[in-house]
């Protein structure tokens, strides 16, 4: 990989951990711990993207090299670096979970490709000394999830990690898929993921909570100097701005999860990129049925803490803690505070223009409020596809009847039988208002239909989908994987070819695990 650009800016300019022992420990007055990956027995690649391999500087034949398999499996170290994990902390449910830090995370380096940085990290690749009582491993299934959903999401427009390669270790790793006292061996794997960085709020939580304030002020002005180098000012003013940044990316971040109908499942403080970036693919899924109480975590279905309607509370919750981090840098509350209260207001307004959007109304009145929420609401009155519903609704025209608008929307119900009697009543009623309110609109049908359709996907990665993948992997057949990546690359289009996955959700998946709910075991 000749023309791999290294740059070690984290590893030089930032306090490392003096020992260099991957044993599990408190590690103190530190950002990081070198740690090398563990050798794979056997590691086979599955798939890699072109695309991501472009954008940091691998060649398409780089790709099918030895050296790409040895060194994005862990088996080998590229020249002039040192692999690291990092130390953060967290709250996990809500809770204070202390040191966390990058359990099954190994960073490889940092490169330069057209005038961007990019860290690659290796998930799955071996103990770190933030493993706790793990191994710091993964397996295929949950590895898959993660290669495809980062890149699905990408090509929805949602801000995200990216997905270099997929890879077998060729080890088994013992797993308790549902944490119910049954572990079993399953198929090792290892994924090479990209970011400009894993920073997390996490990060800045370890180092406060510790009172290492010299590295907090430290770690902050680097990551200004180096991923936000537009602030500038006096130090507070620029701490300040960088906190505003973070809270508007982690918003735009949010409103793109709601407008697709995306569920994180685990929007724990250690899981928030100050990128506002998607990062840990874990337990995720898309809404299927409209239901804003739905979660796909199996540790959050008590509580339902991290439920889909939920997400946006959650995210300023999250910057709270960091607001707590950052406060002993800006020594007042009332700034931070500010910028916390008008997270959720600005949030507000955008979702309007959001939602509005997904309706092909391109101007706002006040009464569209009592139309968003009236939607919402009728949308729960009997299990509706979310992704199907907003793609048809593309097809109504403002010149049709509210018996002829139903219609084109009538496949994103799954019980069609309940569509009756008081449900059907409110259906036409929430259809007599759009159809009036698409008149007012200036737009053509046509011209709609093309907006619509450019922030409505057609497909989306459901459980099911990823499953199969799954199932078929476990064979060593990887075609399912090849073709849900093809698909997932151009979500928007028709692509009559894959008409297949234009579909709500099989019966079998309702209760099969995998599909309907997930763990965080991987």
């Amino acid at each position: 990989m000749k023309n791999l650009k290294i740059n070690n800016r984290f590893t030089t300019e930032l306090p490392a951990d003096p020992e260099v022992t991957n044993e599990t420990r408190q590690v103190k007055n530190t950002v990081f711990s070198f740690v090398n990956p563990t050798k794979p027995g056997n590691p086979k690649l599955i798939h890699a993207s072109e695309e991501v391999a472009e954008m940091v500087g691998i060649s398409k034949d780089e790709i099918a090299s030895e050296e790409f398999l040895n060194v994005f499996s862990g088996k080998e170290i590229l020249p002039e670096t040192k692999p690291f994990a990092m130390s953060y902390a967290g709250h996990q449910f809500g809770n204070w979970a202390g040191q966390l830090g990058d359990g099954r995370a190994i960073n490889l380096t940092e490169v330069e490709h057209d005038n961007q940085f990019f860290m690659l990290q290796l998930k799955g690749a071996g103990k770190t000394p933030y493993s706790r009582t793990a191994d710091g491993l993964a397996v295929l299934r949950s590895s898959i999830r993660e290669y495809l959903c980062a890149e699905a999401m990408f090509h929805l427009g949602v801000p995200t990690t990216r997905s270099l390669s997929l890879m077998l270790s060729g080890d088994q790793v013992l797993r308790d898929v549902l944490y119910n006292g049954n572990p079993a061996y399953e198929k090792g794997a290892i994924v090479c993921r990209v970011a400009p960085s894993f920073i997390r709020f996490g990060s800045f939580e370890m180092l406060t909570a510790r009172n290492e304030l010299k590295n907090l002020k430290q770690f902050v002005e680097y990551t200004i100097k180096q991923y936000f180098p537009e602030i500038k000012g006096e130090p507070k003013e620029q701490y300040l701005q960088l906190f505003q940044k973070v809270a508007d990316k982690t918003r735009e971040m949010i409103l793109h999860w709601q407008r697709v109908g995306f569920v994180h499942g685990v929007m724990n403080t250690d899981n928030m990129s100050i990128h506002g970036i998607t990062i840990d693919y874990g337990p995720y899924g898309w809404l299927e049925n409209y239901d804003p109480s739905w979660t796909p975590n199996t540790t959050d279905s008590q509580n339902r803490r991290y439920r889909f309607g939920n997400q946006p509370q959650i995210a300023q919750w999250n910057l709270y803690q960091l607001a707590n981090a950052f406060y002993p840098l800006v020594n007042e509350a009332e700034p931070l505070e500010k910028i916390l209260e008008s997270f959720m207001i600005d949030f507000n307004s955008d979702y309007k223009e959001m939602f509005l959007s997904k309706l092909g109304l391109f101007t706002s009145i006040d009464a569209d409020d009592k139309l968003i929420s009236g939607l919402e609401a009728v949308l729960q009155l009997s299990e509706t596809d979310m992704t199907i519903f907003f793609r048809n609704l593309s097809k109504v025209s403002n010149e049709d009847s509210v018996e002829k608008a139903m219609e084109k929307i009538e496949f994103s119900f799954y019980k069609t039988e309940e569509i009756s009697g008081e449900i059907l009543e409110a259906w036409k009623k929430w259809f007599t208002i759009y159809l009036e309110r698409l008149k007012s609109e200036t737009v053509s049908d046509e011209e709609r239909s093309v907006k619509m359709n450019a922030v409505n996907p057609k497909y989306v990665l459901r459980n099911y989908m990823s499953q199969l993948a799954i199932d078929a992997a476990d064979k060593e057949d990887y075609s399912l994987i090849n073709e849900l990546y093809t698909l997932l690359q151009k979500p928007y289009e028709e692509q009559p070819e894959f008409e297949k996955w234009f579909a709500k959700r099989p019966d079998w998946a309702r209760s099969k695990v995998g599909c309907s709910m997930l763990s965080c075991s991987s």
